[in-house]
């Protein structure tokens, strides 16, 4: 015997192997079509039939279901509920095959439209307002599964439809997965196995993979776009009454950057003293007098957490006009929150002689490394006929930087940690930093990827100086019980370095506190903790009073969270972006390069004239900086990748090591 049933909305068929119970109670173990063993009880059985057989009656029954007519059928139904059979032979005769009726079962089932399921085998006709309703939506249905399809068809042929067009930044990076835009575009994929992006751009709706890495990201990060808003920044009338009180400093101040830097938020200044010692100056760029909690321009800063840089462009944290405001630019007095500390004739710093002030700082010159590094050395700092500005200045500042280095190298080594070489790195080490110009030649993008060796003495000025002026502002919170965001770095492991609250020891640098603190144009951690210095500046003892977050704020706490958080994807970003354009670089000149990489761990390699890295699991099992020549080929800028071909391993050559601690520059 065979018994026709429902299972997940489909008619199926199995054949009879035993049967128990009567009636109702009736129960049979069954065999599928399929195979599958079942267990059917007598509720769940629509038919009962000895012949034909069962494969027979289902191919036959699969093919009449698809010729019924469904409006026919809903005419001839009753009013009422009416059973399978029932209808069977109003629509077929009154002697319906088992074939036909079993055509009927699948009819039925499969047009809710047509007809409600009252129970086994059972169904009433939908009225006559709802089953228009449902063939106008079943009409929809049809059309877009044609648009659907045309769709589908010329991103095939390389064409992005028309009317997609407008929406096609939103398709790639936050599709609506139930539109048939979406629908067609994976069908798409799917057919020519291709990924989204990669037939977005075959078609031209995206420029190239470029294109692509950056709106991913801003998508995910600026969903309202980069550009900031004219209405928000710090109008005439607040700045003039942020600065009204501030006194002019005594001092010429000059800062030293590259030449990208636009938001110039350090400078010194060296000030001969009576005894023959002089008093050094750290001056810190303070949109924090005129930037207050919770204002828009705070609420800004807080959201985009930091300035996003990567290579050829940036995404600032606060608008170019509030920048321009409080940017060290050379040529007038400036806002600043400066940190003085003596130093005697052999330039050791007097950590007692700490001071700190708001005031306007004359800005007498913005030095560009580009210009003036290749001219500072040991032997020209001693050479008083050595004509470039500042030397007398820089002479001092440098033996003073080498006191606070030895100082944190103390420090280092009772931490358990190696003493970081001062100076100038070997040019054959492999840790170097890497400037990358974007340049437009002839309507076409070209990087240029130059080295710079760290180390360089004006390096090690800059460094050591706002590593002092972290590490005294830090203390500074710490010794006046004032929270703050500080970075912390101790023991070992992935969560060993750390933003926090509360004051505590960075291993890794020599300190026993350091804050964030010298780039408050650009980072909101330091903002953050220039307001806790402003009221500390400006009220003494009674700061924990006035300062906008209090001891175990937990609007601070949750900042440092996001800060973390946010400065890990942006660095992550910026990576991705230097990846990129490494990758352009190889191909921009021809589709392959022979270079040479050095072998780093585990297979992991980096080319020695560029930051990328790339796996190349032949080097997996040599030693630690083996360097090798090898091809590189089937470079793919959406995935970021490129295939390497060893040539040669050169024999083992010994190089420096270079400290990689994290947090070893200030910045």
């Amino acid at each position: 015997m065979n018994l026709l049933y429902e299972e997940s909305g489909d008619m199926k068929i199995a054949t009879v192997q035993s049967a128990s119970g009567a009636g109702d109670a009736e129960s049979w173990q069954a065999t599928s079509l399929s195979g599958k063993k079942i267990k059917l009880k007598a509720k769940e059985v629509w038919l009962r039939f000895e012949k034909p057989e069962a494969q027979a009656v289902m191919d036959e029954a699969t093919t009449l279901s698809k010729d019924i007519d469904l409006q026919l059928l809903w005419d001839c139904a009753p009013d009422e509920e009416f059973g399978l059979v029932d209808v069977a032979g109003e629509y077929f005769g009154a002697q319906a095959t088992i074939s036909q009726q079993t055509a009927l079962a699948i009819a039925l089932q499969g047009a809710p439209v047509f007809f409600r399921r009252k129970g086994r085998g059972r169904f009433q006709r939908a009225p006559q307002e709802q089953l228009q309703a449902g063939l106008a939506a079943l009409d929809r249905k049809q059309k877009e599964l044609q648009q659907q399809s045309a769709w589908q068809q010329q991103l095939v042929m390389g064409i992005f439809p028309e009317t997609l067009k407008s929406s096609a930044q939103q398709l790639l990076f936050s599709p609506d997965k139930n539109t048939s835009a979406y629908k067609a575009l994976l069908a798409a994929c799917n057919e020519t196995g291709e990924s989204p992006a990669q037939l977005m751009i075959r078609c031209g709706a995206i420029d190239s993979p470029l294109a692509y890495h950056q709106g991913m990201f801003l998508k995910a990060h600026f969903p309202q776009g980069a550009e900031h808003s004219s209405s928000i920044g710090v109008d005439a009338a607040t700045y003039a009454a942020a600065v009204a009180e501030l006194p002019l400093a005594q001092v010429n101040a000059f800062s030293i950057d590259d030449a990208g830097t636009t938001e110039i938020d350090d400078a010194l200044s060296v000030t001969e003293l009576a005894d023959g010692g002089h008093r050094v100056g750290i001056h810190i760029a303070a949109p924090g007098l005129a930037i207050t909690k919770d204002d828009s321009l705070d609420q800004l800063a807080r959201s985009r957490m930091s300035t996003v840089y990567f290579p050829g462009d940036k995404i600032t944290m606060l608008p170019n006009s509030v920048i321009e405001q409080f940017s060290l630019d050379a040529g007038a007095p400036r806002p600043a929150l400066s940190i003085y500390v003596d130093i005697d004739s052999e330039g050791i710093a007097n950590r007692d002689s700490l001071q700190m002030r708001a005031e306007m700082v004359p800005m007498a010159a913005n030095l560009r490394l580009e210009d003036i590094e290749h001219l500072v050395s040991e032997e020209s700092l001693q050479d008083e006929s050595a004509s470039y500005p500042y030397r007398t200045e820089l002479v001092i500042l440098w033996k003073a930087a080498k006191h606070l280095h030895a100082s944190r190298q103390e420090k280092r080594i009772a931490n358990g940690l190696r003493a970081e070489q001062l100076g100038l790195i070997d040019p054959n080490a492999l840790a170097r930093d890497f400037h990358f110009q974007i340049k437009n030649i002839n309507g076409v993008e070209h990087v240029e990827i130059t080295p710079r060796q760290r180390g360089s003495i004006l390096d090690t000025i800059v460094a050591e100086w706002m590593i002092f002026c972290n590490s005294a502002s830090g203390q500074l919170l710490a010794d006046h019980g004032l929270p703050g965001l500080f970075r912390t770095q101790k023991g070992w492991g992935p969560l060993r370095t750390r933003m926090q609250t509360t004051p505590g020891p960075h291993e890794g640098l020599g300190l026993d506190c350091y804050a964030w603190c010298t780039s408050p144009l650009r980072r909101y951690s330091d903002l953050v903790n220039q307001w806790q210095l402003i009221a500390l500046a400006k009220h003494g003892v009674t700061a924990k009073m006035v300062a906008p977050f209090p001891p175990r704020d937990a609007a601070l706490m949750g900042i440092a969270a996001d800060f973390e958080s946010c400065y890990q994807t942006y660095g992550e970003y910026q990576d991705r972006m230097e990846k990129y354009w490494c990758l352009r670089w190889l191909i921009q000149d021809g589709e392959s390069k022979n270079v040479f990489v050095r072998h780093l761990k585990e297979g992991m390699s980096r080319l020695e004239l560029v930051p990328l890295h790339l796996p190349i699991p032949e080097l997996a099992s040599h030693p630690r900086m083996t360097r090798a020549q090898v091809a590189l080929a089937d470079v793919d800028l959406l995935q970021l990748s490129a295939a390497a071909r060893v040539l040669e391993i050169e024999a083992k050559v010994e190089l420096p090591e270079v400290s990689a601690e994290e947090d070893g520059s200030p910045d």
